[in-house]
């Protein structure tokens, strides 16, 4: 079985509708270890020899995140400008050559707003490339994002079938690209 850690930057989790639901969803899932970055740095001091520990022991890294002005919490953005340092990432370290980085993004917009002729003129691959050339620029392989669109209109029942959706991409590590709820 391949190890895999999910690394929920939600700002505030305990408020949450959709990153909370995932984050419960993958909780005692055989091979997935699932951390809440805010309630474990609190303060923003990073331990950086723990989390490349951490990460060192999994084959697979999800980040999941709410986006926020088009991007990932602050929090996680330090994280990784932390964590994957020179001399440990690349440079003269390959700690992660090999692994699998993907990405969980939930938005409240609607899917359609993310397209060449949407709201935003962007997809949300483009929007979120930045961390598929993250992967390249570390040779870890990149997996193609979990994209939640529209939280807003979402129900109770949608939710529970998207979190458990969300479970399977998790740990079949199958899934492909989005589901528009909205």
């Amino acid at each position: 079985m391949t190890n895999t850690l999910v690394v929920v930057a939600h700002p505030d989790l305990s408020n949450s509708r959709i990153n909370a639901a995932w984050y419960k969803a993958l909780l005692g899932q055989p091979g997935v270890t699932v951390i809440d970055l805010y309630g474990r740095y609190p303060d923003g001091r990073i331990d950086i020899a723990a989390e490349q520990q951490l990460i060192e022991a999994h084959e697979r890294i999800v980040l999941q995140f709410p986006m926020q002005w088009y991007n990932c919490p602050a929090l996680l953005k330090q994280w990784i400008d932390d964590v994957f340092a020179d001399g440990w990432a690349y440079g003269s370290g390959k700690a992660v050559a090999g692994k699998t980085l993907s990405i969980a993004v939930s938005t409240w917009s609607k899917a359609s707003d993310y397209q060449a002729q949407g709201r935003y003129g962007r997809t949300l691959e483009e929007l979120t490339s930045p961390f598929e050339v993250l992967a390249f620029r570390i040779d870890m392989h990149y997996r193609p994002g979990y994209f939640l669109s529209g939280i807003g209109d979402i129900g109770d029942d949608d939710l529970r079938d998207n979190a458990e959706k969300y479970r399977h991409y998790i740990t079949a590590f199958e899934y492909q690209y989005s589901v528009d709820m909205a």
